[in-house]
C-alpha cells in the first residue's frame, strides 16, 4: 500500500512530551498517529469525547424557570419594578 505524509502543527513542548510518551509505551510517534487515524476510520468518529463546560445559564433547570416566568408574565401574574441603576465608582 502506498504511503502518504501527514503534516500537523503542534506546540513544540506538546510534541516533545508526545514523543516521550510514545517511546515509553513502545510506539513511534508515527505509529501512534496511525492508530488514531485507523480508530477514526473504523468508528467513523473521533474516538474520544470532545466537550466543553456549557454556560450554566442554558441549563435545563434555568431554561425551565425562564419559560415558567415568561408564561406567568404573559398571564398577567408579574409585577413591574423600576430599574435601579448603581454606579460602580
Amino acid at each position: 500500500m502506498a504511503q502518504a505524509t501527514l503534516t500537523a502543527r503542534v506546540d513544540e513542548r506538546d510534541k516533545t512530551r508526545f514523543d516521550l510518551f510514545c517511546s515509553n509505551v513502545g510506539l513511534t510517534t508515527s505509529s501512534a498517529i496511525n492508530i488514531f487515524v485507523k480508530a477514526v476510520l473504523r468508528e467513523n468518529r473521533i474516538p474520544f469525547d470532545i466537550g466543553y463546560d456549557p454556560d450554566p445559564f442554558y441549563s435545563e433547570e434555568n431554561l425551565a424557570y425562564i419559560e415558567k416566568s415568561v408564561k406567568e408574565l404573559r398571564e398577567g401574574k408579574g409585577r413591574v419594578h423600576d430599574l435601579i441603576e448603581v454606579d460602580d465608582e
